[in-house]
């Protein structure tokens, strides 16, 4: 049996999930109803809407093979559209196959109604929209949030780094896990084509991964070649890369320096009720915090900061006694903090937890608004502690 052929039963007999019925017409939707029609026996009806979809995105490779060999087993021709016997095409054929796997699986992905990612505890209502990329499942998620309540927008197929998941350092052809803001937006005329119609910049390495010396740079959301719908799930240096049309539809949900892009390896869906223990317990860590500071119980509020703590420039031995010595300077301390976002943060080899927040501090001699991003552990014991923080 030949390689085309065995590449067109393999696509029958993947185990796709059942498409539920829908309205839309974007090029991954029509190409999931279409291999959905092959799998049921409805040839016919297969050929049509692959006929429609190669005619209206011509670069979906991927789409393109299976129109043609449909083609050729519908004439009986037993032509195929690739040459069995060149290594280029075979290589090309594996990566399609494995793109083919990866989207159809990833519509089990889709949550159920109600379900939030496991990584998000509570998101500040500043922070209208979230996205969430499953990188195992080559899956990007628009998250809207209403009063708290977090509701799936829309989802599109993403790829990552050939290298997989978890960046350490630069060039290893990985994609990072963790969360990240964009920067800014990179328009098309000022990249090379490889980017496609433009580029969401993160800001990684972030705060935890200079901690861990992680290195590189250049991480970004960006399009694809205009001559290829998408690229195979594992293809990138790095970045999460997706169609040129999905891109473009992410965009105005993206607020620079606000929104939170999160990229895990680890999502778990879970109905909302599933964190509210954790949310309840980690935010009343952070309060108490805050609490002792402003109450200048200096040992109280610094016994909330782990052995392990750091800072760019400071062990926490010296951090404590720069603390100890500023706050027996002062009078009074106020300390509020608004737009609180909690996080278990995806990727981390013990419990870790993020806690977003902008803080206004005042004092009898000084003042000062940040926003600032804190690390916490939570110790075998349940005790929640403070292993790393930075004001963004």
């Amino acid at each position: 049996m030949g390689l085309a052929i065995r590449f067109r039963l393999a696509v029958v007999a993947a185990g796709i999930a059942s498409l539920a019925a829908t309205q839309q017409s974007s090029p991954e939707e029509q190409f999931n109803a279409a291999v959905e029609q092959l799998r049921a026996g409805q040839s016919a009806d297969a050929l049509s809407t692959l006929r429609d979809l190669t005619a209206a995105a011509p670069e979906f490779h991927l789409a393109q093979l299976v129109y043609g060999e449909l083609l050729a087993a519908v004439s009986g021709s037993g032509n195929s559209v690739l040459p069995e016997t060149s290594p280029e095409s075979a290589a090309r054929l594996r990566d399609l196959a494995d793109e083919a796997k990866v989207r159809l699986a990833s519509e089990k992905a889709v949550p159920p109604a109600g379900a939030v990612p496991n990584t998000v505890l509570q998101l500040a209502d500043s922070y209208r929209n979230l996205v969430l990329v499953d990188l195992p499942r080559a899956r990007l998620y628009v998250l809207k949030n209403e009063d708290g309540k977090l509701s799936l927008v829309q989802h599109s197929y993403a790829a990552m780094g050939k290298n997989g998941a978890r960046k350490q350092v630069a060039g290893d052809m990985r994609t990072p896990v963790g969360l990240y803001h964009v920067t800014r937006w990179i328009p098309d005329a000022e990249l090379p084509e490889l980017y496609g119609s433009g580029a969401l910049p993160l800001d990684y390495p972030n705060v935890w991964d200079r901690a861990l010396r992680r290195t590189g740079s250049g991480i970004w959301l960006h399009g694809v070649p205009r001559n290829t719908y998408s690229r195979p799930p594992l293809s990138s240096e790095g970045c999460v890369t997706m169609a040129n049309n999905d891109l473009q539809a992410l965009r105005p949900f993206v607020r620079f320096g606000q929104t939170p892009v999160i990229l895990s390896d680890e999502v778990e869906w879970v109905p909302a009720a599933a964190v509210t223990a954790l949310r309840d317990e980690f935010a009343s860590a952070v309060e108490d915090w805050r609490a002792k500071w402003a109450a200048k119980d200096t040992e109280g509020y610094l016994s909330y900061y782990d052995d392990s703590f750091s800072t760019d420039d400071m062990s926490r031995a010296r951090f404590a006694a720069h603390k100890r010595r500023v706050n027996a300077s002062k009078k009074f301390i106020d300390i509020k903090l608004r737009d609180l976002s909690l996080f278990r943060y995806p990727g981390a080899d013990k419990p870790l937890l993020l806690a977003e927040f902008t803080m206004d501090y005042h004092s009898d001699n000084y003042s000062v608004t940040t926003r600032k991003q804190q690390y916490w552990t939570q110790t075998a014991s349940g005790a929640f502690k403070i292993v790393r923080e930075d004001n963004r």
